[in-house]
């Protein structure tokens, strides 16, 4: 076997199932693991692939198997121990060779990198699908140089998902940390979709007082249509899985506490400084943080009595408002990705993005190939204003309208859910109520307001002298 060019560092779940994917597509590549253990054991159970892998027990040794030029992934925790790798591969490398961070960075983490004058080429890659996704096919969100995207090209798309058009779902996305910055917004995006789901189980659960087996062919149901996707799919799985230990329904025995990882958190927050809003992520984020108080929840149900009530919703309602809400929470999403692309100076193209996530990734969707054509259609137009999601919007409102007032009259609590409906009726206002606002601002602050006729009134009657 020739010298590898392509290298991995670190064999974790992640980092051990893109080696595999690597190999199985006819890449010869060399691998380290800080445990030295690891390493030889992840070899040992690699089969046949293991004739194309080279295990290493050093990070010199790494470097020293490998032909140049060089490309180096590291599959290892974001933040310091990125840098701690960049830092030891420096006086290892060449200026042509290339290191590839493929973990959950903070995009701003990226843009420093990218800048900070490495002695070698450096990109930042967004990986999604979890373990099985690097292992068969991920969704892969590439940024930095296109030179360097040129060059790890036919490796990323070999080894990513395919569309059902047979397009690979590997692209790039622009310079610094663009890739990761996509993949964050994803991210953000899988918390919605995610919450809103589960709102729609709490309101079949709690408000219609459906079993866990009845709700799993519902969802089964949904994924036949509109809603086809990923997550709805194994929706219906989760709700439909038996307990091994106890028997009955598995989902009822799993503690209603979620847990994140942090890029959620990290898309919200990044729409505030970019001023872009995206209520239905922020929701998400806000009801996984709720959700990890059981105690706080429990104190309330025993002060405030039981909270959800039975109501009658009808299931066709249901999917409609899950519909609704998902086309208004992508709207969203792609809006913040417009708002990026100006703010760093990214050439984002939205169509490609949307159809990067087509397959792979945690949030594909059958929905994302009409995204991808409409936002062709006109890139910068946000999706809700789109012919062809404004007549799905117009189909499904009035059940989302009569969802959320369902769950507001009987305390079923739908933040996601109400938080898309809400910033729809904002988005279709003409004239909205932050007249007010800037009325108040004048009073107390001095800041002033325009007036809608253009007369020069920077200030009302309470401004003395």
């Amino acid at each position: 076997m020739q010298k590898p060019q392509v290298g991995l560092v670190g064999l974790g779940t992640m980092g051990a199932a893109l080696a595999l994917n690597i190999a199985e597509k006819g890449f010869p590549i060399a691998v380290w693991n800080r445990t030295t253990s690891v390493t030889h054991d992840f070899h040992a159970g690699a089969g046949d692939l293991a004739a194309r892998i080279v295990p290493t027990d050093t990070l010199q040794a790494l470097v020293a198997a490998m032909a140049g030029p060089r490309s180096i992934i590291l599959m290892v925790p974001a933040g310091q121990p990125v840098d701690d790798q960049l830092a030891a591969l420096a006086p290892l490398l060449q200026p042509e060779d290339l290191v590839i961070d493929a973990g959950n960075a903070n995009f701003h983490d990226t843009n420093r990198r990218a800048a900070a004058g490495l002695p070698f080429g450096f990109m930042g890659i967004g990986v999604s699908g979890g373990e099985e996704g690097a292992r068969h096919g991920p969704a892969i969100m590439a940024g930095g140089l296109p030179i360097h995207w040129q060059r790890m090209r036919k490796v990323f798309q070999a080894i990513a998902a395919r569309a059902e058009d047979g397009t690979p779902c590997a692209d790039h996305m622009g310079e610094g940390g663009a890739g990761h910055f996509v993949k964050a917004v994803h991210n953000g995006i899988e918390y919605a979709d995610m919450q809103m789901i589960a709102e729609v189980y709490g309101v079949m659960r709690d408000g219609l007082g459906m079993s866990a087996a009845e709700i799993a062919p519902v969802f089964a149901r949904w994924n036949e249509g509109v809603l086809r996707s990923y997550l709805v799919e194994i929706s219906a799985a989760v709700a439909g899985a038996a307990d091994p230990v106890k028997g009955g329904p598995l989902l009822d025995m799993i503690v209603d506490a979620a847990g994140q990882k942090g890029t959620g958190r990290w898309t919200a927050i990044e729409a505030q400084n970019l001023g872009t809003p995206i209520p239905v992520i922020e929701a998400a984020v806000m009801a996984r943080n709720v959700s990890s108080r059981r105690g706080e929840r429990a104190a309330g149900e025993a002060l405030y009595g039981p909270g959800p009530e039975r109501v009658e919703v009808a299931l066709d309602d249901l999917e409609q408002a899950l519909i609704a809400g998902k086309i208004l929470c992508y709207a969203q999403g792609f809006a913040m990705m417009t708002a990026a692309a100006g703010e760093f100076g990214w050439a984002l193209d939205m169509p490609r993005v949307a159809r990067v996530w087509r397959a792979g990734c945690i949030i594909r969707s059958a929905m994302l190939n009409d995204m991808a054509e409409a936002l062709a259609e006109d890139p910068g137009r946000n999706l809700m204003l789109a012919p062809f999601f404004a007549d799905h919007l117009r189909r499904t409102l009035p059940a989302l309208r009569r969802v959320v007032a369902a769950g507001a009259l009987h305390g079923l609590g739908l933040p996601a859910l109400s938080a898309g409906l809400a910033w729809f009726d904002l988005m279709r206002t003409a004239r909205g109520t932050a007249n007010m606002i800037q009325g108040q601002r004048d009073f107390f602050g001095l800041h002033g307001f325009q007036r809608i006729d253009g007369l020069d009134q920077p200030h009302g009657p309470w401004a003395k002298g």
